[in-house]
């Protein structure tokens, strides 16, 4: 199919796994399209589809069912359709500027669509879209009927199905919509029927609950969505707006997104890069912690490349750009997640899947039960009717609807008591399935910042090197020089006060302390200065291979000893990844450090390590462990990892990661623990039996009281205690696991 074309579309408004299947379906039914693939969290829709296919009338198709369109750039080298097109980068970092401004061009209004959601902006605060204020109504009708029915008992039943009909008309509303477009049977159909039932039998109060309820499920979905697609949005924020370009011998401010390959820019130290470049002139440490994940900054020359969105440390750089602003490293990043959970194929809420079958069959059980006897065997209609009714409210799915969001929320509370935070039932179903968990490095496997290891004594004690050294970090904010510092204050050393204190070039620092020289610098720019012996050569190599990085102190000419800084790991980490060998998963480390550094902390947690690599490739190697069979977890703390998060059948950031990390994973284990993946995994697994059990209880309660009904034994009342009766038996068992998490 090598004549076929793929555009991109931003979708607004999709806010569940409902939202896109529903899309997919309706656009998959269009002339001339041969596949599509929908991303709630990125908000986009990716169609391949015939060159001659009509564009307008996709977006149209999708803007039917109530979202906001704009149709974004053909994508694999295809040439924009007219008026769909904002150009072929459009869909990299300024994507999301594009769609902003070009979003008045789009007729398309935000009707409401067909599955209960408000297709309304995210932004603001809940309360204020459309969504919240019917929730907000629904409950405060819910309320008064309650009071109602206090003070009023003979009109209660009126005050309930008022405060039902509140909240229940947009959703039969929507049920029609959906029947009339191909989806008879969805969640709103579900619910409809439910409410319905109940109040022909006059259970108004249950009915008024149970749409309030849905309502509440429905909101919360909406919100965390919105903040999901916030973040991705957040990602091109790390460029910034502004460079400097030196051209015709000045230096001038231009737009970052002008920048043409080939260009030179200034970048000052403090500041961003605002273009992926190669260094031309200067030297300086850079902070590339957002690309790579690299815990320490790395130190730059001439020659060496630089990415867009990492910063400069303390020198002034001359840098010739080698990628346009919607080819840098951040606006790749940004492509490759969105990339990656478009491939992810929309799942169904079990409730919507069951409710095909299980609500026309209960509809149908119903009707018969009422209609069969009198007509073919002359029963007594009154009688019949009846125990239809009484049928039709057995096999109300309250239970259904509410106790299995009622177990996942229990295992969602007791697992944010624990510090643990998963995205809703999906994800706790895809955690107990998981077979490979892949770890990033730093922040995650290790602390994230480096700290002293060892203090090594030359011509001076130990104490005395480190005495020295510190007085010359004093009032840095350099990762290395904290770790030195924080070694002193915990040994407690008083420190003397350096003067004349200056930087020499990235080689080091320099101070005088008590009348004496003292230098502390790389191995590299001590041995310009002093000869360094063939023992103190071989101690600094055995700690380099360890993965440690080495300053030298001088002192008046003189090698007065070493210190030995890492990143070290976690704790916990080294037992918490046993704990998940223990449990047949496979655990392997993939991080932009060196590979030195990498393979030190792997032998010490005994972890397969993949090292320098770029956030694609980490994105790359969770794609291959998954065409291997593998069900892939991916654990990062920044946004480096982010692609690969958004990649892995479950994403989960780790401790005080960034933002991005945290939105675009699936989980989150906010205290960094690497023992709570173990933990997460588990509790995953009880919750899906506890769900199992559930389902099996609900049902056959119903089951037993649908036989004992038909045959006369039971009636109205006991058929009521049937259904809500199942609902307290299932929610009490859901109960069980708020328990502490251990």
């Amino acid at each position: 199919m090598s004549d076929m074309k793929e555009t991109r579309f931003r979708v607004e408004g999709m806010d569940c796994a409902s939202c896109a299947s529903k899309i997919d379906t309706a656009v998959r039914r269009m002339p001339g399209v041969s596949d599509v693939s929908v991303s709630v969290t990125a908000g986009t829709m990716r169609v391949q589809h015939d060159p001659s296919s009509d564009l307008d009338a996709i977006r149209r198709k999708v803007s039917g069912l109530g979202y906001v369109v704009t149709p974004g750039a053909a994508l694999a080298g295809d040439k924009p359709a007219p008026e769909h097109a904002h150009g072929p980068n459009c869909d990299h970092a300024h994507a999301h500027e594009h769609d902003h401004g070009h979003s008045h061009d789009v007729k398309a209004a935000a009707i409401e669509g067909l599955h209960g959601h408000d297709h309304g902006p995210s932004e603001g605060p809940w309360w204020k879209g459309k969504k919240g204020r019917l929730t907000i109504l629904a409950g405060g009708a819910l309320v008064v009927a309650y009071g109602i029915g206090h003070l009023f008992p003979a009109i209660a039943s009126y005050a309930f199905l008022i405060a039902m009909i509140v909240g229940l008309v947009p959703i039969g509303r929507r049920a029609i919509m959906a029947a009339l477009a191909g989806t008879p049977f969805s969640i709103e159909m579900l619910m409809t029927i439910a409410a319905i039932g109940a109040v022909a039998i006059n259970a108004t109060e249950e009915a008024a609950m149970v749409v309030f309820l849905f309502l509440v499920g429905e909101l919360l979905e909406g919100v965390a969505a919105g903040k999901a697609r916030d973040s991705i949005r957040s990602l091109s924020t790390l460029v910034p707006k502004t460079a400097l370009l030196e051209e015709d011998g000045r230096t001038k401010e231009v737009p970052a997104e002008s920048l043409p390959v080939g260009a030179v820019i200034l970048v000052r130290p403090g500041d961003r890069i605002s273009a992926d470049g190669t260094i031309i002139e200067g030297e300086s440490a850079i902070d590339e912690a957002p690309v790579t994940g690299e815990s320490t900054p790395v130190r730059k020359e001439a020659g060496d490349a630089v990415f867009a969105g990492t910063v400069n440390g303390d020198a002034a750089l001359r840098i010739r750009v080698t990628a346009a602003a919607a080819d840098n490293t951040i606006a790749r990043v940004i492509k490759l997640v969105e990339e990656a959970q478009e491939s992810k194929a929309p799942t169904e809420r079990f409730i919507d899947r069951f409710s095909k079958y299980y609500t026309p069959g209960v509809v149908v059980v119903a009707a018969l039960v009422a209609i069969i006897p009198p007509l073919a065997f002359g029963g007594i209609w009154s009688e019949w009717v009846y125990k239809g009714l009484a049928v039709l409210l057995i096999g109300c799915p309250c239970a259904l609807v509410i106790s299995t969001p009622a177990a996942i929320a229990a295992a969602l509370s007791a697992g944010a008591r624990r510090g643990l935070l998963m995205k809703g039932g999906a994800v706790l179903e895809g955690l107990g399935k998981l077979t490979a968990i892949a770890f990033d490095k730093t922040g995650t496997l290790t602390e994230g910042k480096p700290v002293v290891t060892n203090v090594v004594a030359f011509s001076s004690p130990a104490e005395e090197v480190l005495r020295l050294a510190a007085a010359l970090e004093a009032g840095s904010s350099h990762p290395l020089a904290l770790a030195i510092l924080a070694k002193a204050a915990e040994d407690g050393i008083v420190l003397p006060v350096a003067t004349g204190s200056h930087a020499l070039g990235g080689k080091g620092v320099a101070a005088t302390v008590e009348g004496r020289d003292v230098f502390l610098g790389s191995p590299k720019a001590a041995a310009e200065r002093v000869a360094l012996s063939a023992e103190v050569q071989a101690a600094t190599t055995a700690l380099n291979d360890d993965g440690k990085t080495v300053s030298m102190l001088i002192v008046d000419g003189v090698l007065a000893g070493a210190i030995a800084m890492r990143d070290e790991p976690r704790a916990d980490a080294a037992a918490g990844l046993k704990a998940l060998k223990d449990l047949g998963i496979k655990t392997i480390m993939l991080t932009g450090d060196n590979a030195r550094t990498a393979r030190a902390v792997g032998s010490q947690l005994g972890i397969e390590v993949r090292a320098e690599l770029m956030p694609e490739d980490k994105q790359r190697i969770v794609g291959e462990l998954q065409r291997e069979g593998f069900v892939v977890g991916k654990i990062g703390d920044g946004i480096n990892d982010a692609p690969a998060l958004a990649a892995a059948d479950v994403g989960i950031a780790m401790g005080g990661g960034t933002d991005v990390a945290l939105e675009t994973a699936d989980a989150a284990i906010l205290h960094g623990r690497v023992g709570d993946v173990a933990l997460m995994t588990d509790l995953s697994k009880r919750t899906m039996r506890n769900i199992v059990e559930n389902i099996v209880l609900s049902l056959g309660l119903k089951g037993v009281f649908l036989v004992t009904t038909i045959v006369g034994i039971t009636g109205l009342w006991p058929a009521i205690l049937a259904d809500t009766g199942a609902t307290v038996l299932v929610t009490l068992n859901a109960l069980r696991l708020l328990r502490p998490i251990k």
